[in-house]
């Protein structure tokens, strides 16, 4: 009989290869014998692995996975994992159960190392360390610190909640903004259209006429023929202008531009700067109720910060702490943070309850931003609406405005 195998070496290299035995069970005492832990064997016709022994298994390209998709596997399999786990289900066997019943072959190539590693004996934390584009360096260190404490479930628990709260919010900003951006790109389009199919026609027929054109119907003509004569170049200086703008945006000097612009801005700096206090405080208060150092905590969560601001002030409160300050010490003075927000944390570090009393903070900003998103995004689309009617309206007035003319140059001559 046949039978096909992975296994791993002592070592942790894979090994792939194809053994003759009466049965699996005998098959695999032989690869034991050989210091082989089997974690696959099949009959050789339906098995997958059949590369020759030390060869590793030949891999298939594909797309990397868009952040959306893979924080809501991450989600999925985080909450998931923590309810096996709860229930008394072992953390590999709790493993290949997600591994069998997700679609999604990218992550569930990502399990599946995740659990051969650990059958190996290797830690959770320390096998996910190997795909940091899903695993983050807070996940990886919470993970970390509940398996030392013996506290995985609890951990995966808040894990759990903080990555749902996370995409919660991601699906609600994405969510306000798509009713607003797809009014621009309808009015760009309807603009675009007019500007190469109507207005020529009307200039050809203002032309037969001979009638006098106003100065913004003639600046409209004057548009539109540059619009149709040099489409293509124009074309490729608003591509050449987008990719010049994320290059720029890449760089220490454009990301500086881009944050600062971002906090600055009317009505829009005020709901980033919330949004950013409510993503700090809610990291941190996680990170300390895992019982994570402060240093530490404070490190993973400027790690997590995207703004050069945030990352800045967070490295001086680790300053602070390390001379042996209070954490709360930097936000006193700070305008990126309110002052209900330092008012918390001393109030926390006086009673010894920071991390609850930075979660409830979180929650009550989160609130607040939702509702505020939704408020300014009611605001912004009949703002939308009516610079959209006003522009259509310009064209139109300054299209027919000739044409009134025109008709009552003619009615006045025939009388």
């Amino acid at each position: 009989m046949r039978l096909a195998y992975r296994a791993y070496e002592k070592t942790g290299r894979e090994v792939t290869d194809v053994i003759e035995a009466p049965s699996v069970t005998e098959a695999t005492d032989r690869l034991r014998h050989q210091d082989l832990f089997v974690t696959e064997i099949a009959p050789a016709k339906e098995a997958a692995p059949t590369a020759a022994r030390g060869q590793a298994p030949a891999k298939t390209f594909r797309l990397p996975a868009g952040r959306s998709r893979r924080l809501k596997n991450l989600a999925v399999f985080t909450r998931q994992l923590y309810v096996l786990m709860r229930a008394g289900t072992p953390l590999a066997e709790g493993l290949r159960a997600l591994e069998r019943q997700t679609r999604d072959p990218r992550w569930c190539e990502v399990i599946g190392d995740i659990r051969r590693q650990l059958e190996q004996g290797v830690s959770v934390a320390k096998a996910m360390e190997a795909r940091p584009e899903y695993f983050d360096a807070v996940y990886r260190n919470m993970v970390a610190a509940g398996e030392s404490a013996g506290k995985l479930t609890i951990v995966l628990d808040r894990l759990a909640q903080l990555i749902r709260k996370r995409v919660h919010i991601r699906r609600t900003v994405r969510g306000a903004m798509i009713y607003p951006c797809l009014l621009v790109v309808v009015s760009l389009v309807v603009i675009t259209v007019m500007l190469l199919t109507v207005v020529p026609r009307f200039a050809e027929l203002f032309e037969a006429l001979d009638v006098p054109l106003p100065p913004t119907t003639a600046m409209l003509i004057s548009l539109s023929e540059i619009l149709q004569s040099y489409w293509l170049p124009a074309l490729g200086v608003v591509v050449l202008t987008v990719v010049g703008v994320r290059f720029l945006l890449k760089t220490p000097k454009g990301k500086y531009l881009k944050d600062t612009l971002s906090l600055r801005l009317p009505y829009i700096g005020g709901l980033v700067r919330s949004f950013a206090t409510a993503r700090i405080a809610r990291l941190l208060a996680v990170l300390l109720d895992s019982h994570l150092p402060v240093l530490e905590a404070l490190d993973l969560t400027r790690n997590a910060v995207v703004n050069v601001h945030y990352v800045a002030l967070i490295r001086q409160a680790e300053d602070a702490v390390s001379r042996g300050q209070p954490v709360s010490t930097p936000f006193r003075h700070s305008d990126l943070i309110a002052p209900s927000v330092y008012e918390t944390m001393r109030s926390g570090e006086q009673s010894g309850q920071v991390a609850p009393l930075l979660l409830d903070l979180a929650d009550f900003l989160d609130e607040e931003n939702e509702t505020t998103l939704k408020g300014l995004i009611s605001i912004l689309e009949p703002v939308i609406l009516i610079v959209m009617g006003v522009v259509v309206g310009f064209v139109a007035l300054s299209v027919f405005t000739p044409l009134f003319d025109a008709t009552g140059m003619i009615g006045g001559s025939g009388r």
